[in-house]
């Protein structure tokens, strides 16, 4: 117990007054009373490092400089090899042979009467056929190494789901399928050009192979008219290379090569059509150069039909984008001949 001492004053007369308080009133006695704790840097020789403190210490500046400092490293490590600057985005390549996409001499949407039969001209499959590569043929040997590997490792999933004699099968179905589809396809848009009754042919029976397909097209014929050829073969001459397209057609009033193409995934996007886009420009640069169509042909139209009735996507491909896509073919076509 402490005891304070204070001093009253009464009057002329000074009184001592006593105030009593217990210790346990404070807490700084109970800190007072606590053992002391041990510093961490308690255990450390401090004679061991005390040369080593005094040289950090007592060096004021130091005696290396940028240059000392890099040939040192140079001696370690080897010379600095500086990295390239980033640059700003992959390098674009441009074809060495930028061949024009429209025919100068032709013009474009020209008068040429749009009635009467689709144009078709057939390919020489025969002993004496063309030795000219095909559009098909320049783009499956063009594959980039991605695709490449996106497509075997699908093959070897379905290998593996089906075996070896079930994914022949499949991929024979799909090809059969594929030809009625077309077939299909262009007996609707001749009896559609050589008729005026076009209900009729909206009316038409079609095999049970292909009858979701026509169905999955159905509005997108509906928007077709004037067709003036139909799988017909065209060919450039100056690039040595040909192919057969589906369709040429007006779409909404606008002349286009038509792609029609089946899937069994929705393809909502152009994105997801591939390799087509530029196939479809392939086949109106060589019609546009070709003097068996007496017109130009500058946009396109992928058409992706589905087995089971679902709406067609159909992609529109503009004047730009057949640009952009002929540009592409024009670089595959030369790592072809390369």
């Amino acid at each position: 117990m402490f005891i304070l001492k204070r001093v009253g004053c009464f009057g002329s007369i000074m009184v001592p007054q006593c105030t009593s308080l217990f210790v346990g009133n404070f807490s700084a006695c109970h800190c007072l009373s606590s053992p002391k704790r041990h510093s961490p840097y308690s255990s450390v020789d401090s004679e061991r490092y005390s040369s080593l403190v005094k040289a950090v210490m007592s060096s004021k500046v130091s005696s290396q400089t940028p240059e000392n400092l890099q040939e040192e490293d140079e001696h370690f490590y080897g010379p600095v090899v500086k990295a390239r600057k980033p640059s700003s985005g992959p390098e674009v390549r441009v074809p060495k042979n930028l061949h024009p996409f429209l025919n100068c001499e032709e013009t474009v949407e020209t008068e040429e009467a749009e009635s009467g039969p689709p144009t078709r001209i057939l390919l020489n499959r025969g002993k004496y056929r063309s030795p000219v590569p095909s559009v098909t043929r320049i783009l499956q040997q063009t594959l980039s190494p991605e695709q490449i590997f996106y497509l075997e490792r699908w093959k070897r999933k379905m290998i593996a789901t089906l075996g070896e004699e079930g994914f022949k099968e499949y991929s024979q179905n799909l090809f059969r399928q594929g030809k009625l589809f077309h077939s299909a396809v262009e007996d609707t848009l001749m009896s559609d050009a050589t008729s005026m009754d076009k209900e009729s042919s909206e009316k038409a029976e079609y095999q049970p192979d292909v009858q979701g397909y026509m169905e999955s097209i159905s509005h997108v014929l509906a928007d077709v008219s004037a067709v003036r050829a139909t799988e017909s073969t065209v060919q450039h001459a100056e690039l040595n290379y040909l192919g057969i397209m589906d369709c040429v057609a007006r779409y909404r009033g606008v002349l286009c090569l038509i792609d029609w193409k089946t899937s069994e995934k929705p393809k909502p996007f152009l994105s997801n059509t591939f390799d087509n886009p530029i196939q479809v420009a392939a086949y109106a640069g060589a019609l546009n150069s070709d003097g068996n169509y007496k017109y130009q042909v500058e946009n396109g139209l992928i058409v992706v039909a589905y087995k089971d009735g679902s709406p067609a996507h159909a992609h529109q491909l503009s004047s730009e984008l057949m640009l952009k896509y002929w540009t592409t073919w024009l670089l595959r076509l030369e790592n072809f001949i390369e």
